[in-house]
């Protein structure tokens, strides 16, 4: 749809985090809607043969810097997490859910609260009392939850979203359609502005 602007996320992505945190503001500049993906990055990264940027040495360290530059240039909090990257089905399956059975509000609102939880708090969103606890926090019945995050069909609604994002040439998070053109990484967001300002060049 034209106005939609097509937003595929980690909870595990720094770079998505900081993203979401001025996505919709930048869309409202524009008269844009955002509708959010949630995604595993290994599964991309495996289809595309990449790893974490982490994982490289000499780039490993510069993205750690580059992570909490990155936040402070945003204006936006940062906590490099005491683990990372970490495991982010579960709470990937929450939103899908929620996405599903709620609408993009409640998705929306689940994505904020997760990536501002691993990365202006440190929580371990991979721990199975962690995520209860903000799904609770949330207003979230947590048993409902965990059990969402571990029925079959939700396990599937999210590998088929995997899918999906690979066939359509997503590689990475943040990343981003608008009018169809493919946006990679946090750092395209003055690309972006100028295309949704000025359209194509």
């Amino acid at each position: 749809m034209k106005n939609l602007i097509d937003f595929y996320f980690d909870f595990s992505s720094p770079y998505s985090y900081i993203a979401n945190e001025w996505v919709d503001a930048l869309a409202a500049r524009h008269g844009r809607t955002v509708r959010r993906h949630a995604l595993l990055l290994g599964a991309t990264f495996q289809a595309a043969e990449l790893k974490s940027p982490i994982s490289y040495p000499l780039k490993g360290a510069y993205s750690v810097r580059d992570f909490a530059r990155s936040a402070r240039f945003e204006g936006v909090p940062y906590e490099m997490p005491s683990v990372f990257p970490i495991p982010t089905q579960n709470a990937a399956r929450v939103f899908w859910w929620l996405k599903d059975t709620r609408g993009e509000e409640a998705a929306a609102a689940w994505a904020t609260a997760g990536l501002r939880a691993v990365f202006a708090r440190g929580v371990a969103l991979n721990e199975v009392p962690a995520l209860r606890a903000l799904a609770a926090q949330h207003g979230l019945d947590a048993d409902a939850a965990e059990t969402v995050w571990n029925d079959p069909a939700w396990k599937q609604r999210l590998k088929a979203v995997n899918e999906a994002a690979i066939a359509a040439g997503v590689f990475g998070a943040p990343f981003f359609f608008v009018d169809g053109e493919p946006f990679w990484g946090n750092d395209r967001k003055p690309q972006i502005e100028r295309w949704l300002a000025q359209g194509p060049f």
